[in-house]
């Protein structure tokens, strides 16, 4: 029986960071296909060079959402913005935009909401002062999230196996511990100055893993989470506005 899709006008998602263990590619596949939309936005680290350097591994699933992301770029409008795992990217696109198999490469956009408002989508990561700074320290706090994720993982597995529902270890870290907030805070009010400064309306992000949707200082800041925990995206429906939706 055909599923009638859910129609909107485009997709944000980003930090599926395929070429890792923790990569839900195929739950993004899977709710992808619910969606009928016009254009995809990918913001960073979609491909997961960091993890690629230290080991490799790659799942049939990571193929299979390349390729769907090739065929969506025959007709419809995709493009790819770089982030920090996947910054080689950037050494390709320079200072102009490049475009390979329909797919638009880019470091920043800015896009035209229904309402005709102006958002940067940037994947945020020249916004933290860690990752512009000391790229070393921010290399090591992935590894110390990977293994985060490691824990997460078998702890959820036990929850399942005594009939709870998913419990996510790194949400509440980021929600209670006090430096994760300040970070949090810290992110979201130094792009939001930067879209002050572009006098832009808005931004779409991601890059912290934390999805929100909310207006700092008159900017509409919006963030899409990811496809390793929290599997989040953005959308903006055909009506103008801008949802998160999760998926578990």
């Amino acid at each position: 029986m055909k599923i009638d899709k859910i129609r909107c006008k485009s997709i944000f998602v980003s930090d599926i960071h395929l070429g890792t263990v923790e990569s839900k590619a195929k739950l993004l596949l899977d709710s992808l296909k619910q969606y009928d939309f016009d254009e995809l936005y990918l913001v960073g680290d979609i491909i997961d060079g960091w993890k690629i350097k230290r080991g490799w591994y790659w799942h049939d699933s990571h193929t299979k959402l390349i390729k769907k992301f090739l065929k969506y770029s025959k007709n419809k409008k995709v493009v790819y913005i770089a982030g920090n795992h996947d910054e080689f990217i950037r050494d390709f696109i320079a200072e102009h935009n490049i475009n390979i198999s329909g797919i638009e490469i880019a470091d920043e956009v800015i896009y035209t909401a229904n309402n005709g408002n102006k958002y940067l989508i940037t994947h945020g990561d020249k916004y933290d002062i860690i990752i512009k700074y000391h790229k070393f320290v921010a290399v090591l706090g992935d590894i110390g999230y990977e293994l985060l994720l490691r824990v997460n993982h078998y702890y959820n597995d036990f929850r399942r196996y005594y009939g709870f529902g998913y419990w996510s270890l790194s949400k509440f870290i980021k929600n209670k511990v006090k430096a994760a907030v300040s970070f949090i805070t810290e992110f979201e009010e130094v792009i939001v100055d930067e879209c002050i400064k572009q006098g832009v309306d808005g931004v779409i992000c991601g890059h912290i893993h934390f999805p929100s949707n909310k207006i700092i200082k008159g900017i509409h800041y919006m963030n899409t989470g990811d496809f390793v925990e929290t599997c989040s995206f953005v959308i903006e429906t055909l009506g103008g506005d801008f949802e998160i939706k999760e998926f578990k």
